[in-house]
């Protein structure tokens, strides 16, 4: 980790300054690649995988000197199952053995991710405020447990992780401005339009299907 911020510490420099924050050239990059992830993801193309990888590892680095570790550890499992994802997409197959295509949750399987979520918010929130010392526990909890459960639906092309990540998106921006992160604040809030555009596009191949 160390090793990380030091390889990085030139992007660290401010690029200029947006509300009495500095914005810096690492958050820049961070912002253009996890942009062009999205819309990658939109149109269901695998080459979003490897860019989730890159801009995971630079938001992993901005969220650490943030103390958002809930967040900055996420970064390091979204690497994780960026692979896996990657793989999914090309190799991956359906229940009957055909290939892995858009589906939708059924009524059983919404049921199963919203236990999950219910389970995993305190779980990390409590993790968070007994072994770190972020002073936003619950907050930082929130969108790292939804996150998991939205990556791994984006991972099987459910098209529910689109209302995952919407509401991961919002709660996010919000916190991201607490913190002062403003043009990961704007970064979120494109988030939260692009996947309602997702979440629409997504629908629209269930129907063609």
């Amino acid at each position: 980790m160390d090793a990380l911020l030091q390889f990085l510490q030139p992007l660290f420099a401010a690029a200029f300054t947006l509300w009495g924050a500095p914005i810096t050239w690492l958050e820049i990059v961070a912002f253009v690649l996890a942009v062009a992830m999205v819309i990658f993801n939109i149109r269901v193309d695998p080459l979003g995988w490897p860019l989730a990888i890159v801009s995971s590892l630079l938001y992993f680095a901005l969220f650490w000197r943030s103390r958002l570790y809930g967040d900055a550890s996420l970064q390091i499992l979204f690497v994780v199952v960026a692979g896996w994802g990657w793989w999914q997409w090309l190799r991956g197959t359906t229940a009957d053995g055909g290939a892995l295509k858009v589906q939708s949750l059924g009524t059983h399987g919404k049921r199963v991710v919203l236990i999950a979520l219910v389970i995993a918010w305190p779980a990390t929130g409590l993790f968070l405020k007994t072994y770190t010392d972020t002073d936003v526990p619950w907050w930082d909890a929130f969108p790292t447990a939804a996150s998991v459960i939205g990556q791994w639906l984006l991972g099987r092309k459910y098209v529910e992780n689109w209302v995952a990540w919407t509401v991961v998106n919002i709660v996010s921006a919000g916190l991201f401005a607490y913190k002062g992160l403003w043009l990961t604040v704007l970064l979120y809030a494109i988030f939260v339009v692009m996947s309602v555009v997702g979440w629409r596009t997504w629908k629209r191949q269930i129907v063609a299907a």
